[in-house]
């Protein structure tokens, strides 16, 4: 009887061999997002301050159906997998909102090379048509209408404030993580975008422009 199991002790081994292995492939591949977060949100320097205000805990993307500019239904949540920087604000767009969309395309310029890893994200809380004047330069923006009293639920301004006073980014895990200041402007854009230099390269490894296919 010992005899006969003898050829069993190889094969247990090779199975814990085995499982050790896809253990470490696992850990392999998951290191570099744990690592960039630990690194922004934990073992950051005390002396490096964000300009923008991080969100704790963080509030992922709501499941809501909404609609583009074109009554289309769009799944809030299939916006995840890129880095988001949303404004709010009502579809008659006043002097505020025009100078939000511009400053929020800026900023997405400043990137350079990781610009396409965020996306410009407008939502209105209204049924206010958006004037002509500005559809063009939303070409490449996402615009989406979404309940005013859903949109309060998730994103917050900061005490004093109203919602359309900020800037609020989305990691591409689809949680919203960090509000600008209600008073970023042309003068203090740079600090803001430092924080999203500091985003986009703390998150290099892991993060890649574009959606997968499964996502759209």
């Amino acid at each position: 009887m010992p005899l006969a199991l003898e050829p069993a002790a190889p094969d247990a081994r090779a199975l814990r061999r085995g499982r050790l292995k896809m253990l470490l492939l696992f850990l392999v591949c998951i290191a570099p997002v744990v690592a960039s977060y630990l690194t922004y949100y934990v073992f950051r320097p005390q002396s490096r301050h964000s300009y923008g205000e991080l969100i704790d805990p963080q509030r992922p993307l709501p499941d809501l159906v909404v609609r583009d500019l074109d009554g289309a239904p769009v799944s809030l949540p299939s916006l995840k997998n890129q880095w988001l920087l949303i404004t709010v604000a009502s579809g008659a767009c006043d002097s505020r909102c025009q100078d939000h969309l511009y400053l929020q395309r800026q900023l997405r310029e400043s990137l350079g090379k990781d610009k396409d890893r965020l996306d410009r994200v407008w939502l209105i809380p209204d049924d206010a048509p958006v004037p002509p004047a500005l559809l063009p330069a939303l070409a490449q923006a996402t615009v989406l209408r979404v309940p005013g009293e859903a949109l309060a639920k998730w994103l917050a301004p900061a005490p004093g404030h109203a919602l359309d006073e900020h800037f609020y980014v989305v990691d591409p895990l689809g949680n919203w993580m960090m509000r600008f200041p209600a008073s970023l402007d042309a003068s203090t854009a740079s600090k803001a975008r430092r924080d999203l230099d500091r985003l986009m390269r703390a998150s290099a490894s892991w993060d890649e422009a574009g959606r997968p296919q499964a996502a759209q």
